[in-house]
């Protein structure tokens, strides 16, 4: 397998303590996991679950591709024979162990997917991968659809990896039974029709589709129709239009009246339309009477009546790292590259200068909210390192390079990320940017913008973060030009298109 690594270098002193604080400390909760290295979630957790380790080993594999692969394809060799994958992956006092019996969360599909790039196009793996997917989506389709209303349901709180939520209203952790709850946990309004799970089908769904397409296997518009069925349900079933924010349902069918986070989570698995995801950022996700709080993004909005602020380990307000590290691709999905920034800053000031990654924070102070972990929680911590490398860095997604040029404050900095053979490197004097391929320059560019090129560093996309109008100036091997790009706005240099700069709107203020 081949070497992965990175480093990042600036005059922003608050960047350097976190970043250096961040590689030190996850190296930490690099661990020998049965035989294979693995990276665990840190803090008091030191297991494999399905919610935060695929894509916490996808986002590592930056740093250390063997690990990053092993958090993905141990849990692929663990899919039992009925095509459930467990939630959870133990090895304590040197016994490994396997969960099979709650989902705990589904950050997979993607960070998969993108993992068969970043191990060099393995086809076999990708067959793999492939029937792992399916299979997974039949077991959800049989086991959590127990009322024939075509909505995936959520029979426990372990089903979201919610621990402790009150929206869950007291519910116990698992429900392990192969039939849905009985009448005794109707107070907990359980099972209900749950935007989570419909998420993880979309997800694996729009996948599979796409693995059809990289296969030739003439799948692809099967699985295409197969996850339209479920955006399009979650749209007339889940979704709220007056609200702006999908509901879940409860026991009966009824929308459960709270204001939830996992909006976000649908946003991070591509469940929602542009509109959907639109109206959420707007109306709610940049609001500061809800979810963009001094330390944004609480697990309920702060204004409901479910939302409490407690410290340990639960999610029925204080915002999570976890979320956070969603929170990239949720962004990221919509075309809302400015917010990226602006989530960015709240999580690097709510870290601070200490660089501890903590698993909560409070969402009214920014405080950490130090009773969970001693600060070395990964999803926090991987959360700061893949925002630097959106901000400052270079990254691959799928067969596309991202290339951070965000100036700040006039701080200088250099990001290298080495893929294998290949280096990629952006210098950045806080006004201008070049990027590098091997050594050889590609483009440079007016700092406020985010660049996406190919692997040879050919540009094709060009979109303006800053929070403000900003004029940007564009060389390329093949042409120069100016633009005056708005906040999101995104000019399509393969294809000669600048796409209006109304198309995506910011909300970040």
């Amino acid at each position: 397998m081949t070497h992965n690594d990175a480093s990042f270098k600036t005059t922003d002193k608050l960047l350097t303590a976190i970043y250096e604080s961040a590689v030190r400390t996850e190296k930490n909760n690099i661990v020998d996991f049965n035989g294979r290295r693995a990276v665990v979630e840190g803090g008091d957790y030191r297991n494999l679950w399905l919610e935060t380790q695929p894509m916490g080993g996808e986002m590592y594999a930056k740093y250390d591709l063997e690990a990053g692969f092993n958090n993905i394809d141990l849990f692929m060799d663990a899919m039992d024979d009925e095509g459930m994958m467990p939630g959870m992956l133990t090895y304590i006092d040197n016994v490994y162990g396997e969960r099979h019996d709650f989902i705990q969360g589904y950050c997979f599909p993607y960070p998969a997917l993108n993992m068969f790039y970043l191990i060099g196009e393995d086809r076999d793996w990708l067959l793999k991968l492939y029937n792992v997917l399916k299979l997974n989506d039949e077991w959800f389709w049989k086991n959590r659809e127990s009322d024939g209303d075509g909505c995936l349901e959520a029979w426990c709180p372990c089903d979201t990896g919610e621990d402790y939520s009150a929206k869950f209203f007291g519910a116990p952790h698992f429900w392990t039974a192969k039939t849905p709850p009985d009448e005794s946990w109707a107070k907990y309004h359980l099972p209900r029709e749950s935007m989570d799970l419909m998420a993880y089908s979309y997800d694996a769904r729009n996948t599979l589709a796409k693995i059809s397409t990289i296969l030739e296997n003439g799948e692809t518009e099967y699985w295409l129709e197969k996850a339209g069925y479920v955006k399009n349900k979650v749209r007339s079933y889940l979704w709220r239009e007056e609200k702006h924010a999908c509901y879940d349902r409860d026991e009966n069918n009824e929308f459960l009246e709270i204001l939830v986070h996992n909006n976000i989570r649908c946003m991070y698995h591509g469940l929602f339309d542009q509109h959907m995801a639109d109206d959420f950022i707007k109306y709610h996700m940049f609001n500061p009477e809800e979810f963009w709080t001094k330390m944004p993004l609480p697990s309920i909005a702060v204004n409901d009546p479910c939302f409490k602020n407690i410290k340990t380990n639960d999610w029925s307000g204080q915002p999570e790292g976890l979320t956070f590290q969603r929170s990239v691709r949720a962004l990221e999905n919509y075309g809302h590259y400015a917010e990226q920034v602006r989530v960015a800053e709240k999580l690097f000031t709510g870290v601070g200068m200490q660089g501890l990654f903590t698993q909560q924070f409070d969402p009214f102070t920014g405080e950490p909210s130090m009773e969970n972990n001693p600060g070395d929680y990964g999803p926090t911590l991987l959360a700061c390192l893949e925002y630097m490398s959106r901000l400052y860095g270079v990254s691959r997604s799928l067969d596309t390079m991202i290339w951070g040029a965000f100036a700040k404050e006039s701080n200088s900095y250099d990001y290298t990320q080495k893929y294998g053979e290949n280096e990629y490197r952006i210098m950045s004097d806080s006004v201008n940017a070049t990027g590098y391929v091997n050594g050889k320059p590609v483009f440079t560019v007016s700092c406020g913008c985010r660049i996406e090129t190919g692997l040879d560093g050919t540009v094709k996309r060009v979109m303006g973060i800053n929070r403000r109008p900003a004029h940007i100036r564009i060389n390329t091997e093949c042409r120069e030009f100016d633009a005056f790009l708005e906040p999101n706005a995104v000019i399509d240099i393969e294809n000669g298109v600048f796409v209006p700069d109304d198309s995506v709107k910011y909300y970040g203020d």
